[in-house]
């Protein structure tokens, strides 16, 4: 009996939230999208639309009272997802890509309609179904409500980031040069919607952030912003698209908690680091050159100081101990009759540092 209770319990929390994008999905159709709703909360003297651009989040009555009793969060959680967030999250993507009442419009909202249906179908392809739970059949589809229900209803937290960092991607690559709601220019209300999306991780405590396309982890806020940030803009540019890359892939195998392959995609991406920027400058390299080679180059050109020598050596001998690999190749070696685990703060530690030292790079080779 207390199985059938609960079960009737859960079945009635999906039906309610089921009703409420119902009801939001009708009752935001009937009327037309506003941004003059907004004025009146900012008292800068700024236009509305600087505003919205700048930030849509208040620091209500009951922000401010939590923040007095000391019921905000001060450390970061990466196992949950508030409800409150899903839909605000939802929110935020429905201000770029269009609601309902955009989504609805039979002569100006096929673009809004063509990117809700990138993200819905590009995630169905990967989970190898039809259409997403708990949606059912792929006759008259909606793809903004079978989005925004997937999104309230995914139990997994990995599957509720996936769907934020695809619809996020189609703000950020393909909304940033042509808005769905024709807003000129487009980029603003891109970067807008991605801030507040990060500010609403942090006032929530997920420790999450969209960056570079997609969402990466992060442990410490400071350290977030002063190291990590500056790498991701360093690496940003066209020459470092493959250290870029495995970069990410680093923080990606840290979110799903592989530890060795972010240690040796972290390596990788230290080493992509130093020879591209080898190749930038026309350094002589021999084929297929290690780290170790690879500092030798640029200390012989003066890019890294020769009293750094020691320290970017032991930033090497930490990365390939991490995870016995021959240094520069894709394999690694077995690892024999027992399994080497890596703690998850060991990798942390070393993507810090990793991020640190492609900054002193970037700064060293804007000082040439």
């Amino acid at each position: 009996m207390q199985r059938l209770d609960a079960r009737s319990a859960r079945s009635n929390v999906s039906r309610a939230r089921h009703e409420d994008v119902s009801a939001w999905s009708a009752q935001t159709a009937e009327r037309p999208e506003r941004t003059s709703l907004w004025e009146p909360y900012f008292a800068s003297g700024a236009s509305t639309e600087s505003a919205l651009t700048e930030s849509k989040i208040l620091d209500i009555f009951s922000k401010r009272q939590k923040r007095l009793r000391g019921e905000l969060p001060d450390v970061y959680v990466y196992d949950s997802i508030p409800d409150t967030l899903r839909v605000q999250i939802i929110h935020i993507f429905s201000d770029v890509l269009g609601g309902p009442a955009v989504f609805n419009d039979q002569y100006g909202g096929e673009n809004s309609r063509e990117c809700y249906k990138v993200v819905v179908e590009a995630l169905c392809r990967e989970y190898g179904v039809f259409v997403l739970p708990p949606a059912r059949g792929t006759s008259s589809r909606h793809y903004l409500k079978e989005l925004a229900d997937f999104l309230l209803e995914a139990k997994a937290v990995e599957q509720a980031l996936d769907a934020t960092e695809m619809v996020f991607r189609v703000i950020d690559r393909l909304a940033r040069t042509n808005s769905p709601l024709n807003t000129y220019p487009p980029g603003p209300a891109a970067d807008a919607a991605i801030n507040e999306l990060n500010a609403r991780f942090k006032e929530h405590g997920v420790g999450y952030h969209f960056a570079a396309g997609e969402l990466i982890r992060i442990d410490s806020e400071l350290l977030h912003g002063e190291v990590v940030k500056p790498a991701l803009n360093f690496l940003s540019q066209p020459f470092l698209k493959g250290a870029q890359h495995e970069f990410l892939r680093a923080h990606e195998h840290y979110r799903a908690g592989r530890s060795k392959e972010a240690l040796n995609e972290s390596l990788k991406a230290f080493e992509s680091t130093l020879k591209s920027v080898c190749v930038k400058r026309k350094w002589p390299l021999p084929p297929n050159p290690t780290s170790n080679v690879l500092i030798d180059v640029c200390m012989k050109h003066e890019l890294i100081p020769v009293f750094w020598q020691n320290q970017m050596a032991g930033l090497r001998s930490l990365l390939e101990g991490g995870v016995p690999t021959a240094r520069n190749r894709l394999g690694g070696h077995g690892q024999g009759e027992s399994v080497q685990v890596v703690p998850l703060f060991m990798v942390s530690y070393v993507l810090h540092m990793t991020a640190a030292a492609i900054v002193f790079v970037a700064d060293a080779e804007a000082a040439l």
